[in-house]
């Protein structure tokens, strides 16, 4: 039976600002407050997935949160009408709004971890969705990721839908950001990667000084437990706490996987060595051939990699084998990045092509195109099962593009939040969205 890897895209938001939430996000920080163009974000993350469906990859769309956050608000002590609680929070706790109206599921490579098949000791496609209790606007999107979850992949026979871990530090999970998967074809079993930046409960572990350690060993070890995975068919690797420091607040910022590749900065990882043997070994005895492909530090360092967000890139296998390196316009405008990347290509190494899409208003707050999208390998009938709503096609396409220029603005700021006719602008947009995407009733003001 034929499987393939689908790229499930985060459609990016109406409510699309520079608000700097993310500490340890050197460009979230860097541009916090400029104004954003919440339509240009939208548009360019559809022709990044239309590229990808005209190249003959299966491309799906998973559609962004209810924002502001008008429920969460209340929970935090604010009355009235919808329109007052915004009011209220905007003259009482602004960064509270700000982050109440964050955009960040955008980036959907943290919305879950996600397990295929045939890894799994059911043999369903397992989904838990990351609690992200590290940042407080990223932890109010779990409850909805999980409902738009299951609207996609809605048959139980053939998907697992885990709820998000305790939403304590012991337990940060930061979904597939800090995941990969090795396998020699993506419908046999494989070798999935999961990568910690500390552990909560055993202190021999090193934790980065500046920036805050996103991930757990803990929680990384749960949901293998949640997904049924075998103790062969996992490897767990410690993030290196000097990289954290220097903004690479997940895994996907410093290296990024596919297929029997790693794409790796030297830098990356502690006990490099012997986890690059574990995956030679566990992968080798599943068939596969493990090839690592280490940037040199001299050659591209940290925060080279950082500022173009080298390793932020989509690594997708083409239909004959090699692979193609998606990666954003930053990697071009960097000298050091380019010219390794002109190299790379040029000896012949398993990445024979790159490509590059302008993803700047996403990249300005944080996110490339490892980011925007959430990897799901399916097997034939498994993809038959999934909403074929959300799969992208030439119409859906037109379609979405025509939403978004009806519904999105072109400017966003901070004082624009507080217009309580944005709220009224998103929810529009989002109850018109669901019915394009056939999701059902999904979001809170749907339900309630």
């Amino acid at each position: 039976m034929k499987s393939c890897e689908v790229n499930f895209d985060g459609l990016v938001g109406p409510t699309h600002n520079y608000g700097g939430l993310s500490y340890g996000n050197v460009a979230s920080q860097s541009n916090c407050q400029q104004s954003s163009n919440p339509r240009e974000a939208a548009l360019q993350g559809l022709s990044k997935m239309k590229a990808l469906m005209d190249m003959g990859f299966t491309q799906g769309v998973l559609a962004p949160q209810e924002r502001p956050d008008v429920a969460g608000l209340r929970k935090l002590g604010f009355s009235g009408t919808d329109a007052q609680v915004i009011e209220r929070a905007a003259k009482e706790s602004m960064p509270l709004l700000v982050a109440s109206c964050s955009a960040s599921s955008m980036w959907v490579a943290n919305a879950a971890t996600v397990s295929p098949s045939a890894d799994t000791a059911d043999g369903r496609v397992h989904f838990t969705a990351a609690n992200l209790n590290c940042k407080y606007h990223r932890s109010i999107e779990h409850p909805t990721t999980s409902r738009v979850l299951g609207a996609m992949f809605a048959d139980q026979q053939h998907f697992a839908h885990h709820a998000a871990l305790p939403a304590v530090a012991q337990f940060g999970d930061e979904g597939a950001a800090n995941h990969t998967r090795f396998c020699r074809s993506y419908g046999e079993a494989g070798v999935e990667f999961f990568v910690f930046g500390r552990a909560a409960f055993d202190t021999r572990f090193p934790a980065p000084q500046k920036y805050p350690a996103r991930q757990t060993l803990e929680a990384s070890q749960a949901v293998a437990r949640l997904h049924g995975l075998s103790e062969d068919g996992v490897v767990y690797a410690q993030q290196n706490p000097a990289v954290i420091d220097q903004g690479v607040f997940h895994n996907d910022v410093i290296a990024v996987g596919n297929g029997e590749v790693l794409f790796y900065h030297e830098d990356a990882f502690l006990n490099t060595e012997h986890m690059l043997s574990e995956l030679h070994d566990k992968l080798g005895r599943r068939g596969g051939r493990f090839q690592a492909i280490c940037v040199p530090r001299t050659e591209v360092g940290v925060e080279d990699a950082v500022r173009s967000y080298l390793f932020n890139s989509q690594l997708l296998s083409n239909a004959d084998g090699s692979m193609l390196l998606i990666v954003p316009e930053e990697c071009r405008s960097n000298e050091r990045v380019w010219n390794y990347l002109q190299r790379l290509i040029a000896d012949e190494s398993p990445i024979r092509e790159v490509k590059v899409f302008d993803l700047k208003q996403s990249m300005q707050n944080g996110g490339g195109p490892a980011c925007l999208r959430l990897r799901v390998a399916l097997n034939e009938t498994e993809l038959a099962a999934v909403n074929p709503g959300v799969i992208m096609t030439a119409p859906l396409y037109d379609t979405l593009t025509q939403w978004v220029d009806k519904h999105y603005r072109d400017r966003m700021t901070e004082n624009d939040l507080a217009d309580p006719q944005l709220l009224t602008e998103c929810r529009t947009a989002l109850d018109e969205l669901t019915q394009h995407l056939k999701l059902g009733a999904v979001y809170p003001f749907q339900i309630n």
